[in-house]
C-alpha cells in the first residue's frame, strides 16, 4: 500500500513544505532537518482485513525521524474514532465490526504516545470528526463519498443516525493554533456540532435541488436518533472559532462544482 506522508513545516528563516513517502525513512529524516515542528496528517483509509502496518510503521518513521532531527513538537492527526480527550476506542469492537480505519488510527495513536515518550519528543494530538469542506485535491476522498451518495442516486434513503462534523479549514487551523501555543498538551477533540442525516439531506436539497437527494428515512418506525454530547472547549480556549457544521455539506458541494464535478459520478 502506498501512502503519502505529512507536510513538514519549519519556522526557520525560509519556511518549507515537503510531500514525502511515509515508509521512506531516509526521506523523512532529511526533510526534518532544520524543522521546529512536524504535522503528521497522513493515514491509509481503507485497511485490508486487519493490516494496519502502513499506518503504524509510517507513524514510527515520522517519530524516529523527528526525534533524530531534534524537532521541537509533533502534532499528530488522529480521529474522533479514537474517541475523545480522556477515553479510548475499543479495539476489540473495531475488529468485530471490521472498522479498520478506526482500529488503525487508534493503534497508530497509541504508538505515537508510546514512542514520543521514549524519545523525549513533545506530542499533541488532534482528534477530528468527519471532515468536510473545499477540496485541495482533484480526486474524491472517503469523506466526500459521505455526501456524494446523496447526490448521485446511489442512496435512495438516509439513515436514522447522527454524525459530528468539522470544516477542513478549522482542522488545519487547529493544528496551527496547537503548534503556536506553548501550553497546548494532550488530545484535542476537533468537531463543531452534530447533524442528523435528515438535516444533511435537507441542506443538500435546499441548495442543490438539481440532484436526486433522498427524502425518506430508512428507519421511519424508530424514534429519531438524538445527538450525543461532546466538548470542543479545549480548542475554543485556543481561540478557534468553528465554522457552523451546517456549512460543511454546502461548502463541499460548491467545491465539487468549482472543480468541474457538476454531475457527481455513480459510485
Amino acid at each position: 500500500m502506498t501512502c503519502t506522508c505529512p507536510y513538514l513545516w519549519s519556522s526557520s528563516k525560509q519556511n518549507s513544505l515537503s510531500k514525502l513517502h511515509l515508509l521512506y525513512y531516509e526521506g523523512l529524516r532529511d526533510a526534518n532537518r532544520g524543522c521546529d515542528g512536524v504535522f503528521h496528517t497522513a493515514s491509509p483509509v481503507r485497511f485490508p482485513d486487519d493490516d494496519v502496518g502502513p499506518a503504524v510503521l509510517g507513524t514510527k518513521n515520522v517519530i524516529f525521524a523527528a526525534a533524530e532531527a531534534k524537532v521541537h513538537l509533533l502534532v499528530f492527526t488522529s480521529t474522533i474514532g479514537s474517541v475523545d480527550e480522556s477515553c479510548w476506542g475499543d479495539l476489540d469492537y473495531c475488529k468485530n465490526t471490521k472498522n479498520w480505519y478506526c482500529y488503525g488510527k487508534t493503534v497508530a495513536e497509541h504508538v505515537a504516545w508510546e514512542e514520543t515518550k521514549k524519545r523525549g519528543l513533545d506530542l499533541v494530538v488532534v482528534n477530528p470528526s468527519l471532515v468536510l469542506g473545499p477540496l485541495l485535491q482533484p480526486t474524491i476522498n472517503a469523506s466526500i463519498i459521505h455526501i456524494l451518495k446523496y447526490l448521485n442516486g446511489s442512496a435512495q434513503t438516509y439513515a436514522n443516525s447522527v454524525q459530528a462534523y468539522v470544516h477542513v479549514k478549522d482542522v488545519a487551523l487547529a493544528h496551527i493554533l496547537i503548534y503556536e501555543n506553548p501550553g497546548a498538551s494532550g488530545r484535542y477533540l476537533c468537531a463543531e456540532n452534530m447533524l442528523h442525516r435528515g438535516e444533511v439531506v435537507e441542506i443538500l436539497a435546499k441548495f442543490f435541488p438539481q440532484y436526486p437527494v433522498p427524502t425518506k428515512c430508512s428507519d421511519e418506525k424508530s424514534p429519531t436518533v438524538k445527538p450525543y454530547k461532546f466538548s470542543n472547549k479545549k480548542l475554543k480556549d485556543l481561540w478557534l472559532d468553528f465554522t457552523p457544521a451546517e456549512q460543511c455539506p454546502y461548502n463541499t458541494v460548491k467545491s465539487l462544482h468549482e472543480k468541474g464535478h457538476h454531475a457527481p459520478p455513480i459510485l
